[in-house]
């Protein structure tokens, strides 16, 4: 007994070495490669805040209300106080969470409903939530295609698309960027049993929209089904939230739609597919996301029931979004910069350099408008910008308060005269 203690003993402590000095190979190599990120003025550092997500927010080191155009929430529901209340309701009568997979004991009556209200939002015939929409993206293609199938995907689309097309053994082709005619060369080339073509219904570093009905048209020609991610769309683009299809006028034409309820649905967590009721139910039985991940506590689950209530009875939040989006985007277009995209609350203000995103959005945080530079691996090198994201929340005094706050620090850079 005791020399098999003595090996054991022995044994740890070279495994202790060993793995000491692996570590330190490690924190070399990624301490060396962060250094190089901070060189290229790309390092991203994460302001903490210490207040509800709101238009009006504080963060750590100071007292003073900031004003927010850089979340994702776009109806201005993150904490809405009708939607907070409903959702410690359902925490006191479900629990914390369930401990549990869908399939085993963590689907309760409550699962149930979202995933028909969803439905019914989108005008589909069923839905399948997942913890995120990044684990609906990764949980969708590997499950439905095989060897035999091929997809065309946008090469802007999404990582959370990307990461889950490399999963799937289909034949995977990527189309140039919105451009048609590329993708109908790889679908009159094709011979595949299914094909499948994956967009974002809005790409999110530029606020542009894929061209969803010559897509579909596209589609019908040559036999495709049509995948589009609706995470920057559902519930405040298009006449009345319902995203992309919406916007085009193509309403029920795409075949599968995956959202979030992270975003424009209360920005608290949550993803789903919503499409035909066989894909659903196979989804059920075959996504390894749906399968191996623990179902959304009852919270997260109270806050889309009662959004989706809000968006089936009134399209007031979606409009106010809309008109506050044109009077941002009009303003800064006049006073000289160059706003990317295509009437989406995603406003890109474009200014190529890095180390001068970065440097704006610090001067505009002084000026008490919190808003993010992003750059390169974000976005390609050389086409650094502000991300400014519009809410509905937004009252026109802010938005024009963030408008005149850009104007004084784009004429201190030189960006605009």
């Amino acid at each position: 007994m005791s020399i098999f203690s003595k090996s054991l003993l022995f044994r740890g402590v070279g495994g202790r070495h060993y793995s000491a000095a692996a570590q330190a190979q490690l924190r070399e190599i990624l301490g060396t490669q962060l250094a190089g990120i901070k060189d290229a003025g790309t390092f991203k550092a994460e302001r903490i805040i210490t207040s509800s997500q709101s238009t009006q927010i504080t963060v750590q080191g100071s007292d003073k209300k900031i004003l927010n155009f850089c979340a994702n929430n776009y109806l201005g529901l993150a904490n809405n106080p009708e939607i907070v209340e409903h959702s410690q309701k359902l925490l006191e009568q479900y629990g914390a969470g369930l401990s549990s997979v869908r399939f085993i004991c963590g689907t309760q009556d409550i699962h149930k409903q979202l995933e028909k209200k969803i439905a019914q939002f989108h005008g589909r015939e069923d839905t399948i939530l997942y913890a995120s929409c990044f684990d609906a993206n990764a949980g969708i293609f590997e499950a439905i295609l095989t060897p035999e199938d091929a997809v065309f995907s946008d090469e802007l689309n999404h990582a959370s698309i990307i990461d889950g097309i490399r999963l799937c053994k289909a034949k995977k082709q990527r189309y140039r960027h919105r451009d048609l005619g590329d993708l109908e060369e790889q679908l009159k080339a094709s011979d595949a049993r299914l094909k499948l073509i994956a967009t974002d219904g809005v790409f999110s570093m530029d606020g542009n929209i894929a061209p969803l009905a010559r897509i579909v048209e596209l589609a019908r020609k040559y036999n495709a089904l049509v995948f589009v991610d609706e995470c920057h769309a559902t519930g405040f683009f298009g006449a009345t939230g319902r995203g992309t299809e919406e916007y085009d006028n193509v309403m029920g034409e795409v075949d599968i739609i995956n959202s979030t309820l992270g975003k424009a649905l209360g920005g608290a967590s949550g993803g789903y597919t919503t499409g035909p009721a066989e894909l659903i139910s196979f989804l059920r039985q075959k996504s390894r996301p749906y399968l191996f991940s623990n179902t959304l506590p009852p919270a997260v689950v109270a806050v889309g029931l009662k959004v989706m209530d809000m968006l089936l009875q009134s399209s007031e939040l979606t409009q106010r979004v809309q008109s506050n989006t044109q009077r941002f985007r009009q303003a800064m277009t006049k006073a000289g910069f160059t706003i990317a995209g295509e009437n989406h609350p995603i406003c890109p203000v474009m200014l190529g350099d890095a180390r001068l995103a970065s440097q704006f959005a610090d001067e505009m945080l002084t000026r008490g408008i919190y808003v993010i530079g992003f750059s390169y691996p974000v976005v390609p090198q050389g086409k650094a910008r502000i991300r400014v994201q519009i809410s509905a929340a937004h009252t026109e005094a802010e938005i024009d308060r963030a408008i005149n706050a850009f104007i004084e620090v784009g004429r201190s850079l030189k960006v605009i005269k």
